[in-house]
């Protein structure tokens, strides 16, 4: 009796294994990937940036986005809204999306940064701080491009980042 109760336990782990496997591979494969249209890097956008041509500033290893950065929509000539945070294999970990009149700060999930469970202070406070991480690094970035705008812009917003942990 113990060594049916044993198989059929083992079983249903092994059956579950599998399905739970499943789930994760049809999650991931629903992801809608996108590709910077300058240096090819892949990546996938919080919901938040909306559609439109989105550039990757930021480490590309693999093709995939990953590490401290930032994804930029543009809007013709215009800059659109922006994720500043890190990425991992072209995913989005924690960060800040500026939406311009506002931020959406905290774990990426369901497709977006900052839904429900990132109420939590600590995840708020991590979030801000890897976006400030990321915009220092873009106006690195830049500076090495002698974009002198751009650097300063990026350096004030560091700035404005961090002033929201206070």
């Amino acid at each position: 009796m113990k060594m049916r109760l044993s198989l059929l336990s083992a079983s249903c782990f092994v059956l579950f294994g599998l399905l739970g496997t499943n789930v994760f591979a049809q999650a991931t494969s629903e992801q809608i990937w996108l590709e910077d249209p300058a240096s090819h890097c892949k990546f996938v956008a919080p919901a938040s940036l909306a559609s439109g041509p989105t550039f990757w500033v930021g480490d590309c290893p693999d093709g995939k986005a990953s590490g401290t950065g930032m994804l930029r929509r543009r809007d013709g000539n215009r800059v659109g809204v922006a994720f500043l945070g890190k990425m991992k294999d072209g995913i989005p970990e924690i960060g800040v999306v500026d939406l311009g009149d506002g931020y959406r700060a905290g774990k990426f999930e369901s497709g977006d940064i900052g839904g429900q469970s990132d109420l939590d202070p600590q995840i708020r406070i991590d979030s801000f701080r890897a976006a400030a991480e990321a915009a220092r690094l873009v106006s690195v970035r830049y500076k090495t491009e002698h974009k002198d705008a751009s650097v300063q812009f990026y350096q004030t917003l560091a700035k404005t980042l961090e002033a929201q942990l206070e």
